[in-house]
């Protein structure tokens, strides 16, 4: 007789939080021209252990490195990989702020690979030995796949073989499957993606800019999904895979507008998520009715109703009210809470304060614990 094992893999915890912290002042200092590597390594690692404590302070059982050591939230790990250099541009991203973004774009120079040294596996670790047996679980927040398409206009293909775009579907694929395992072999249990285009391909304009380059958007949401799938479908029984989806956020501002509906069926259905990090603070993020989709089981939403924008506090009751909202079209078992965005999705952080930050982190833990009696 043959009894069939079915992978059940859960958020580990109610309240959660995208990963980015406002970086502590020393990290900022030293990231300034003419200090020397060691010595912002010893302030990354400082400013790394100040961070973990704060989570830890909040109640939360997730915790990451607050991305202390990358200057932006996908650029640093993208340049890190073989096969793509970041090289200075003459354009910013277009966020909706005076502020600009540094002039830099993903240049696709070779063969796509995932290296074995690559930094962040170490970064990773560092985070994992300061989270003791039963205090929660460290969790890195990685680029997803669809970034590496999304951010590279198509004159940076140098690499001949990447003008077929299946070709580079393929490859970025097989490079993220190496990046799976390389950080389950490192210890990780929870690994987040952060593919926050299928959110941006739920904007009219967006999708505009998208059918200009010759691209369909909806062919693109399926083709972002099917990659995502590849990626992590053969990932080990006890490994965790979130997904985090926002519309931009860089000094408080944000790019895109627009619901979830367009990519709701391709990412509750068609990849094997299991965490689903959803921007969902204003009316910009459109409405609730695409989380009806989301298939009963073990999948789970935490739900971004906390803004990481600005410092206003939001209220527990209205928190309540939206909880009971999203409920008319999802069991509530299979909703969490988190910040819509992180904290500080840049070097430069959104502008709030670390008391704000802090308070905030506490209300995600609080309502998780109001609503469901655990966080």
């Amino acid at each position: 007789m043959t009894t069939e094992t079915t992978i059940r893999r859960r958020a580990p915890f109610r309240a959660d939080h995208v990963g980015s912290l406002l970086r502590p002042a020393a990290v900022q200092a030293a990231r300034q021209p003419g200090v020397p590597a060691a010595d912002l390594r010893a302030a990354e690692d400082a400013g790394i252990r100040e961070l973990v404590q704060l989570q830890k302070d909040a109640g939360l059982g997730v915790f990451t490195d607050g991305e202390a050591r990358r200057a932006f939230w996908h650029y640093d790990f993208m340049g890190l990989l073989t096969g793509l250099d970041m090289k200075p541009s003459n354009r910013s991203l277009p966020f909706k702020t005076e502020h600009k973004t540094t002039p830099v774009e993903p240049h696709l120079t070779g063969a796509l690979d995932f290296p074995a040294d690559h930094p962040m596996l170490e970064h990773f670790t560092f985070v994992r030995d300061l989270v003791k047996p039963g205090e929660g679980i460290a969790k890195i927040s990685i680029p997803g796949p669809s970034a590496l398409h999304f951010r590279t206009p198509t004159e940076n293909i140098e690499y001949a073989p990447y003008l077929d775009q299946e070709k580079l579907f393929h490859d970025t694929a097989e490079t993220y499957k190496k990046a799976v395992q390389g950080f389950y072999d490192a210890g990780c249990r929870y690994l987040q993606l952060d593919d926050i285009f299928f959110a941006y391909l739920g904007d009219e304009k967006q999708r505009e800019e998208r059918r200009a380059m010759g691209q369909d958007p909806d062919k693109l949401i399926a083709s972002y999904a099917a990659m995502l799938e590849a990626s992590i479908k053969d990932r080990p029984a006890d490994m965790v895979i979130g997904m985090h989806m926002c519309r931009g956020n860089f000094r408080s501002a944000h790019v895109a507008e627009g619901g979830y509906d367009a990519a709701a069926d391709a990412i509750f259905n068609h990849t094997s998520v299991d965490v689903y990090f959803m921007e969902y603070d204003t009316e910009r993020a459109g409405g609730l009715a695409p989380l009806k989709l989301l298939p009963k089981g073990d999948k789970r939403v935490m739900a971004g109703f906390i803004t990481t924008k600005t410092g206003e506090l939001e209220q527990a009751d209205w928190l309540k009210r939206k909880f009971d909202e999203a409920a008319q079209y999802v069991d509530i078992d299979q909703l969490g809470i988190a910040p819509q965005c992180g904290f500080a999705s840049t070097e430069h952080g959104n502008a709030i304060t670390v008391d704000d930050q802090k308070r905030k982190l506490e209300l995600v833990v609080n309502t998780a614990q109001a609503i469901w009696g655990e966080n």
